[in-house]
């Protein structure tokens, strides 16, 4: 076991390594340079050359990336000189709406999409099961703003039950003091990630009934209850794990689109002022962040799927 986190761990910092030489490659192929894509093109030679001196961008390439990889490694993410703060107080700012937002859905669609997925599989091809499947491939193929907009149509334009803005507070005690701004992207974000977790949920639940020691189950007399809760459940999960793993950087992003139609203040928004804007050190550092978080959910997802199943860490 410890081998196998060990290798994934190596593999998952080669991965970071490859993130920050591509992210610190497209920060110096910013038009005209780094400095003027900053404080302006109408900066003048003597201002850009001032710039480049403060920030060490007059120096050898190889020396500004082992710069640059230093300020990541002691949490520094840049500088914002339009939003006159650091990347990283924005982002530590914006994070607990993010978790709320998106961990309510998560943890919704999880609890949602788990029995209906195996309730589909023991229903296989039946009313339930057929019915489940064509809302699964209606809510997947739909886009989640278009959604969104459904949602706001009806509960806030027609039958006026909940508002059609989120909470506008900028701290996590203000968007929760208004939990009625927070139905509706909830309730879009789980309704998209449910449909994508209970297709996965099916499919998997239907190849562990196919499996030998659930016939050996019933063979032994177990009930329909104890077989699957406990030989079913766990081993149909699998693949489930990994998308919770996947998932984890929506915490930073999967909630752009919805937090830009909802007006939700989150870090989904702030990285899409920034690239409306032009604030670049705002969207190079949510961007390796982001990266950070993709690796680090891959990274558990792995690992859970050792507990999971043996065989993958004895392979």
């Amino acid at each position: 076991m410890i081998g196998y986190i060990t290798r994934r761990i190596g593999q998952a910092v080669i991965v970071l390594v490859g993130v920050t030489i591509i992210v610190f490659i497209l920060r110096h192929l910013l038009p005209g340079s780094i400095a003027r894509a900053i404080i302006g093109p109408r900066a003048s030679q003597l201002q850009v050359a001032a710039f480049n001196r403060q920030y060490g961008l007059n120096r050898a390439l190889p020396l500004q990336y082992l710069s640059f990889l230093d300020q990541l490694m002691h949490g520094n993410l840049g500088y914002s000189f339009k939003l006159n703060s650091s990347v990283d107080s924005i982002v530590l700012h914006d994070l607990p709406n993010d978790v709320l937002l998106v961990g309510v859905s998560l943890v919704l669609a999880l609890v949602i999409a788990i029995p209906v997925g195996i309730l589909q599989a023991v229903r296989r091809n039946k009313l339930t099961d057929h019915a489940a499947t064509g809302i699964s491939f209606l809510l997947y193929s739909m886009p989640s703003y278009l959604l969104g907009l459904l949602l706001i149509a009806v509960f806030a334009v027609h039958l006026r039950l909940l508002p059609a803005e989120a909470p506008q507070a900028s701290t996590i005690t203000g968007v929760m003091s208004d939990p009625a701004g927070l139905v509706l992207p909830i309730a879009t974000l789980t309704l998209v990630t449910c449909a994508l977790f209970s297709r996965y949920m099916r499919s998997s639940a239907i190849d562990s009934l196919a499996q030998d020691y659930i016939r050996t189950a019933r063979a032994k007399g177990l009930g329909q209850g104890a077989i699957l809760s406990r030989h079913l459940l766990r081993n149909s999960l699998i693949p489930v794990v990994t998308l919770v793993g996947i998932s984890l950087p929506g915490i930073l992003t999967f909630g752009l689109i919805i937090e830009e139609l909802f007006n939700f203040p989150g870090i989904g928004l702030e990285y899409f002022n920034a690239a409306v804007n032009g604030d670049y050190p705002v969207v190079f550092g949510i961007t390796v962040l982001v990266a950070l978080a993709t690796v680090t959910g891959n990274l558990l997802a792995d690992i859970a799927y050792a507990v999971l199943d043996p065989r993958v860490r004895y392979d």
